[in-house]
């Protein structure tokens, strides 16, 4: 035997520096720093400019702390958006924004001020705004660092922030076009309101938390009433809120329930004594046995001497007083009962007490029978000192304070009233997401927008006229027909409607709180905000309405920010023709989510920004905003320009630990998005987040993310081999479609199936869809079939073989396509990935989507012959119908399928070594179904990476497999088998051939290529 020869320096084997490690936590940074110094983002700006235009608009995010992993999701979802319309070929811009006022800033700020052992108050008013500005710029500031670490690409050295002067004059214009149009007014109303942090709330500043109250019983002596037999009965109330009991004015009852009157002895009753004898109660009948339970010491104890039934409605004109009535003044007054179509029988007596200050129910009903509030409450939660009973005493959200021996209940036991009182009762009760303190209903004097006053001003700001009015018409609509137009509810509820959501869900989400919401509440009671820059009459209580006044407001906020309105200078923009003495300035501050709800006010309407225009194409934010930003921008313009700001809103869920837990830092249970950049790099949180089914809550966790690391390695391995197979690559060497084997046109046709997946996942913001899609591509298409198979002819055919230059031409094909696909993904990886190939090629982000070649026989390629595709957008891909021509793809889905039940039938032969690989297996076929396959012998062989193929007549032998195809064409009870080939192992390719006539020789294709590489050199 003669010495062999070692032929791996023969072997095509592929040559790339692009490392199989990735380093990310290393590399990113400094191409990050890169695109910064390019102005990467202002190129691709002026790349696009002109084009067709897809208009994002940027949710402002709080500057109040570090980006949580919450952020990363968001605003990788929101430069996915951007990106892959961009890659469309569109000009997308992204501006980034901050919520910059507001309470929680200034909450932080006076809480500096407390460390210092200084009261906020004394602080001046231009100082102190100075310091909330200083704090929310700081944390502007460290949230643009981690988004650009995060890579997301927009105009960080041009966000807009609420704070901005301009913007802060533009939201005081869009404030006084709803006073000047009629949509604006002062009125007491009750307001969640937080005795912690001293202002009202919005509802999107409320979440709910379960807690224990105390639960009480309180009996109103019935004093008039058209049944004779109640007077000196009592009206037993029950309620969780007993600090409400002192602001009390009326009760109401169910006029349709069934109410039962009963003479009882409750053990425990401070009303029965022997001397009076038993007491009458009033209680809803089906509530009768849940009172008693509450009120008796023993159950068994219960007599009852007489009881009578009525109903509801027989209630009026019946008067009570209150228990604590000795008091006299207000408490001395008569208590109507009123009736209340809210009233129910769920719980408590079937009887509620009113206190119009501190519910809405109450109010209203309240209001509808000339019962005004009180204003008992201050804003810190204490009874105003002058108050009857408890006055200068709470706070009111202080469980001791409403505990069955503090003194509400005290007072009221000893007053004769409380018939029980236990601190057991379990429900759920809202608290400020802020402060995580108990908030409470109060009526104080407030801003409001009215949900359900007709806009009559719309037609002429917006054509709004031609979706209310019909064809339209005049765009002028004085005040008499205001009552023919539609509301702000209604105009509101139409454009929920029109706009498209995703998911569709978000529809019903925002639509049933629209329906139901009050009147929008403007105003805040704080320093740090907008100031509402409103003048009232101290004698009409009228407020201003004067274009030159208003005009002098916007200017000078324009030019000097939210410090042009103080209470000292406020009253110079009234000028000569008002006496400042016979006007107020208003002292309160918008609501914030007035501030950013005007946003595409100031963002996409202003000018500000060249390549932006209004309205948006889409927001996109968590499913939160439905109550919050998605629903005051949709107000705010709905009221001023008569449509929503936006065309579709996209929403995402909440993202949860590993076991689906929310994340708390009690609980130890948060993930940190920058350490874990840190650790795994941004790309990969970047591809969790767009893996992930975000329209519903999803988890991350750190197996969670390993597998995402795993999942990302197998996305750059087929980098990497693309890389290295395509070295040296040039034009001379590309191959027309059509003189591809079929194999090449299968792939191009599997491409083109995946560019029509990934363009309909792009046009429905599907990028859980994009994302699996080009994963499996790469995984199962290319790595583990395309590359597998053509890995010898990569290697060991000649450079000039066709079917290796064809192979490498469709390699091309798809590293221009995937590197594109992959970039609004992994944008690290992508821009290293096109740099290690094309050095001098710009960035990856610049690229626009590929246009893809035919892979039918009769189709030429559409393919440019320069650096990648052509810069032309391409205006479809070819639908899978398109390029399957004469059966390409169902021929290739039954070979591969075929393929898997080889693989299957050797892998007991690896296990128990009988093969180290599948080229030493020789697979047969019998009952003659050479015909019905769909390929010739040998091209057979190479696909299965078998030895040989071999067709046999004749019933299979005992332990074959069955053959099965698709479409029926192979005969009954084919099979197959596979045995250890006899044939020698080429030293070059290592194919077991039967040319190879000891192991270690060359195949006949090797020597012939040895032989042309060793005469050449």
């Amino acid at each position: 035997m003669t010495e062999q020869r070692d032929y791996r320096d023969t072997v095509f084997l592929p040559k790339t520096e692009f490392p199989m490690k990735a380093g990310l936590p290393a590399k990113e940074p400094i191409i990050a720093a890169r695109w910064e110094a390019e102005k990467l983002y202002e190129q691709l700006r002026d790349a696009r400019r002109g084009r067709e235009t897809f208009m994002y608009h940027d949710g402002p995010p709080y500057a109040n702390g570090d980006m949580h992993i919450g952020h990363a999701l968001n605003h990788t979802i929101k430069d996915m958006v951007c990106r892959t319309q961009n890659l469309l070929g569109k000009n997308a811009p992204y501006v980034p924004g901050w919520d910059c006022h507001g309470l929680p800033i200034e909450w932080k700020v006076e809480e500096q001020y407390r460390k210092k052992k200084l009261d906020k108050d004394a602080i001046p008013l231009l100082e102190f705004r100075a310091e909330c500005r200083a704090y929310a710029q700081h944390w502007v500031d460290v949230q643009r660092g981690q988004l650009k670490r995060l890579g997301v690409m927009a105009d960080w050295d041009n966000p807009y922030l609420t704070m901005q002067p301009e913007s802060e004059a533009t939201i005081v214009a869009e404030l006084l076009k709803f006073a000047t149009s009629g949509q604006l007014y002062r009125g007491a109303k009750p307001v969640m309101w937080s005795p912690v942090e001293k202002t009202a709330l919005a509802e999107a500043e409320v979440e709910y938390e379960d807690i224990t109250s105390t639960q009480i019983d309180v009996a109103f002596e019935i004093v008039e009433s058209p049944i004779p037999e109640l007077v000196g009965a009592h009206a037993v109330i029950w309620t969780t809120t007993p600090w409400t009991i002192p602001v009390n004015q009326a009760l109401a009852y169910g006029p349709e329930v069934e109410y039962i009157v009963f003479s009882a002895a409750l053990g425990n009753d401070p009303l029965d004594n022997e001397e009076s004898g038993h007491r009458y109660y009033v209680v809803a009948e089906p509530l009768q046995h849940e009172f008693i339970k509450r009120v008796a010491n023993d159950t068994n104890a219960l007599l009852i001497d007489h009881s009578f039934k009525i109903k509801g409605s027989d209630l009026a004109g019946t008067i009570a007083r209150h228990p604590m009535h000795h008091l006299g003044g207000f408490f001395a007054e008569p208590r109507p009962l009123l009736p209340g179509d809210f009233v129910t029988t769920d719980s408590g007596t079937g009887l509620v007490h009113m206190a119009p200050d501190h519910g809405e129910d109450d109010f209203e009903l309240c209001k509808a029978h000339g019962l005004g509030p009180k204003f008992a409450v201050e804003g810190d939660g204490k009874y105003r000192e002058d108050w009857p009973w408890l006055g200068g005493q709470g706070s009111v959200i202080n469980p001791k304070f409403n505990a069955p021996d503090g003194p509400i209940c005290v007072d009221l036991r000893e007053a004769g009233g409380l018939l029980a009182a236990s601190a057991d009762y379990k429900h759920s009760y809202p608290h400020s997401w802020r402060s995580k303190a108990k908030v409470i209903y109060r009526c104080t004097p407030q801003w409001f927008v009215p949900m359900d006053q007709p806009l009559a001003h719309l037609p002429a700001l917006s054509g709004a006229e031609q979706r209310w009015e019909g064809e339209g018409g005049d765009a002028t609509i004085d005040e008499e027909a205001r009552a023919g137009s539609p509301t702000l509810r209604e105009i509101a509820l139409a454009e929920i409607e029109r706009v498209q959501f995703t998911p569709d869900k978000g529809r019903n989400r925002i639509g049933s709180m629209v329906a139901g919401r009050p009147d929008w509440v403007l105003s805040r009671q704080r320093a740090w905000g907008v100031p509402i820059t409103l003048f009232v009459n101290r004698k009409s209580g009228e407020y201003l309405v004067d274009e030159a006044v208003n005009a002098r407001i916007v200017a000078a906020v324009k030019e000097q920010g939210i410090d042009a309105w103080t209470p000292e200078t406020a009253h110079g923009f009234l000028g000569d023709g008002y006496n400042p003495d016979e006007w107020e300035a208003v002292p309160d501050i918008l609501d914030v989510w007035f501030d950013s709800g005007t946003s595409h006010a100031y963002v996409l309407d202003s000018g500000r920004w060249p390549d932006l225009s209004w309205p948006a194409d889409i927001y996109v934010e968590g499913s939160d905003q439905h109550r919050g930003w998605f629903q005051s921008s949709l107000l705010e313009s709905c009221a001023t320009r008569g449509r929503a700001p936006y065309d579709r809103i996209l929403t995402h869920g909440f993202t949860m630990d590993a076991k689906g837990l929310k994340m708390s830092k009690s609980l130890g249970n948060t993930i940190d998005p920058i350490k874990v950049m840190e650790t795994y790099g941004a790309d990969i949180i970047r591809l969790w987040a767009l893996s992930v089914d975000f329209t519903e809550d999803h988890r991350i966790g750190d197996e969670i993310l390993k597998g995402v690391s795993d999942q990302y390695r197998k996305l750059r391995n087929t980098f990497r081999y693309l890389l290295g197979a395509l070295d040296g690559f040039s034009e001379a060497e590309r191959v027309d479609v059509a003189a591809m084997p079929e194999l090449e046109r299968y792939v191009l046709a599997l491409l083109a199936r995946l560019d029509a997946t990934l363009r309909a996942a792009v046009d429905s913001f599907d990028f859980n869809t994009y994302v699996r899609a080009l994963t499996d591509f790469c995984n199962e298409d290319l790595s583990a079939f395309f590359f597998d198979i053509r890995k010898d002819s990569l290697y060991c055919d000649a450079v000039s073989d066709p079917k290796r230059k064809a192979y490498r031409t469709v390699l091309d094909t798809l590293f221009h396509a995937l590197v594109r696909y992959a970039a609004p993904v992994l944008v690290f990886t992508s821009e290293e990935v096109w740099g290690t190939r094309f050095p001098e090629g710009g960035s990856v982000h610049l690229l626009e989507w590929p246009i893809l070649p035919s892979a039918t026989l009769d189709r030429q390629p559409v393919l440019d012959t320069g650096q990648g595709f052509s810069s032309s957008v391409a205006e479809g891909s070819q639908a899978p119908d398109q390029v399957r021509g004469d059966g390409l793809i169902e021929r290739w889905e039954d070979l591969r399928r075929l393929r898997s039940d080889v693989n299957e039938a050797i892998e007991p032969m690896r296990r128990e070594k009988i093969v180290g690989s599948s080229l030493e297996v020789g697979f047969t076929v019998y009952r003659n179904a050479k015909d019905e396959l769909p390929i010739a012998q040998n091209d057979l062989a190479e696909i299965l990476i078998v030895s040989s193929v071999t067709f046999e007549s004749g019933l299979a032998p005992q332990g074959s497999y069955s053959l099965h195809h698709s479409n029926g064409d192979v005969p009954e009870q084919a099979a197959f088998i596979v045995t250890r080939t006899t044939h020698h192992k080429c030293g070059r390719c290592w194919r077991h051939l039967p040319e190879v006539t000891e192991d270690g020789a060359l195949c006949s294709r090797c020597d012939q290529v040895v032989a042309d590489m060793d005469a050449g050199a």
